[in-house]
Formats: C-alpha cells, sequence, structure tokens
C-alpha cells in the first residue's frame, strides 16, 4: 500500500501529464485505498498548488471535444456533469467558445456526413443528418439552420418542433 506521501508526488505527476479534475483524481486515489481524509489532503494541497484547476480543466475539456471529437455544447455539458464540474463553470468554458467556429465544425460535420448518407428522399437524408448532428450534442435550433444551409431551400422542420 503506497503512503500518502507516495500517493501525493504520484498525483501531481498524473496531473503534470495533462489536465485533470478533481472527480478524475478522487477515482485514482481511491483506487490506493486511503483514508477519506487523506484523499481530501492530496486534493487540497493538489489544488492549492495549481495541479488541479477546475476552470483550467473545464476550459480545455470543451475546446478539445469541439476541435477533436466534433462535440457540442450538449453532449459535453452530460460529460462535464458526470465529473461533478460546477454549472457555472462549465457556463464559463461554454461562453468562451468561438461561435464561429462551433457553426463551423457543425458545418463541416454535416458535410461530411452527407456524402455518405443515402436515403430514399431528401427528406430520410434530412432527417438522418438531424439525428446524427444530435447525437454528437448540437443544439435543435442551430442543426435545423445549418442543415437548411446545406441542403439548399427544403424546410423539414415541423417534423422537429
Amino acid at each position: 500500500m503506497k503512503t500518502e506521501t507516495d500517493l501525493l508526488a504520484a498525483m501531481a505527476r498524473y496531473c503534470s501529464q495533462a489536465e485533470r479534475c478533481i472527480d478524475d483524481v478522487r477515482k485514482k486515489i481511491k483506487t490506493a485505498g486511503l483514508t477519506k481524509e487523506a484523499e481530501n489532503r492530496i486534493i487540497d494541497r493538489l489544488v492549492r498548488e495549481n495541479f488541479i484547476d477546475e476552470r483550467r480543466f473545464c476550459r480545455s475539456f470543451v475546446s478539445d471535444k469541439l476541435k477533436f471529437n466534433h462535440w457540442g455544447r450538449i453532449k459535453t455539458g452530460y460529460e462535464l456533469k458526470k465529473r461533478n464540474i460546477k454549472p457555472e463553470i462549465c457556463s464559463e468554458a461554454f461562453e468562451s467558445i468561438d461561435e464561429n467556429e462551433y457553426i463551423s465544425v457543425l458545418t463541416g460535420l454535416l458535410k461530411s456526413k452527407k456524402r455518405s448518407v443515402k436515403g430514399r428522399s431528401a427528406q430520410d437524408v434530412f432527417q438522418k443528418l438531424y439525428r446524427f448532428a444530435s447525437s454528437r450534442g448540437f443544439e435543435h435550433p442551430l442543426i435545423i439552420k445549418t442543415l437548411k444551409d446545406i441542403s439548399g431551400h427544403i424546410d423539414y422542420d415541423t417534423n422537429f418542433e
């Protein structure tokens, strides 16, 4: 069994490799079998010494999920909630997203997917693309607007209201 000092050093290394949130670190510490008090002391020290910063983690997480995974705000928000990130911290991170970049990611995603989607009708393709964008966590009004922009003048949104 590792000592508290050993685990503190190991968690400092863990946090130095990539941005981590308190929940990630807590899960790692629990596997070592330390007491709740020792766990809290380690986390408090890591926060105090700036190894863990939930705001920094959240901004990085939101940015990475948009750029690399092409996730929208909804899906990213669920993942942050699972990590017990406070809603106000999440809101700050979402506000830092460049709206033009966000729309550009969605547009590129839908254009790319449109090439491989087959459907019996234009409406069928529209619905498949809508479900795809929705599964990636993008918001309904933005999906509809973007689909209309890339599909021309087709108006199928009555099926989604």
